[in-house]
């Protein structure tokens, strides 16, 4: 178990404040990424402290910069970026952990249940809340034009996620229900067929009433399933 920095008290899982003493601890970084500070500070400002945030380079396969706030340790990430570090620092995943992943989502920190709209680090506009992919149990604030913010803690938490194969869980369900939306089209253009007496583009012959009970069974039993 992870330990606090300062009075060496047992931290809660993936949760960066110590219980005891109140102090912040880098649980995303320290240990798990090399870096140096670029800039002490930046032009972009932290949602929560109001402060500029630093910039800093990972040196992830060469130069790899992001924001960080110096106070709360809230991290923030370009468009596009989050996704890449997760890709250079997990990979050769090829099984999903659901048991794992379920402990991941159980251990959540009660401060994700709190909805708080915070300020884009960039535009000041206010961030959408959204949970990052099927799963994952973390709910980032989310600037569509300027990029994603990671409250201290959390970039861990998506690091595991992915460890016990969350993104493979993720894309699993997305080819499913995109498998679903095409068998909706596919029973919307039989019934459309089927009203007009016409056939559009290389369908079959109308199916028949039992063939339409059939699918739409199907439909309601994949429907339920994957929503």
């Amino acid at each position: 178990m992870a330990r606090c920095n300062t009075c060496s008290a047992p931290l809660p899982p993936n949760i960066g404040v110590c219980e005891y003493c109140g102090s912040q601890n880098d649980v995303d970084l320290k240990g798990i990424h090399e870096f140096t500070v670029n800039k002490p500070e930046s032009s972009r400002i932290c949602p929560d402290c109001d402060i500029p945030l630093q910039t800093l380079d990972l040196e992830v396969e060469g130069k790899f910069y992001i924001e960080r706030c110096d106070s709360c340790l809230g991290l923030f990430f370009d468009p596009g970026e989050l996704e890449g570090l997760m890709d250079k620092s997990v990979s050769n995943v090829f099984s999903i952990n659901r048991k794992r992943i379920d402990a991941l989502v159980r251990e959540q920190p009660e401060a994700q249940n709190k909805i708080v709209y915070r300020k884009c680090p960039v535009c000041r506009q206010l961030m959408h809340r959204s949970n990052f992919a099927f799963r994952s149990g973390v709910i980032v604030d989310e600037c569509k034009t300027h990029g994603v913010w990671l409250d201290n803690g959390e970039l861990k938490r998506l690091l595991d996620w992915k460890k016990a194969g969350g993104r493979l869980l993720h894309e699993s369900v997305r080819q499913r229900r995109e498998e679903e939306k095409e068998r909706q089209e596919r029973l919307h253009a039989y019934r459309k067929a089927g009203s007009m007496g016409t056939f559009d583009g290389p369908l079959s012959p109308s199916p028949s009433g039992s063939e339409i009970d059939l699918i739409d069974t199907l439909v309601n039993v994949f429907g339920k399933f994957f929503k």
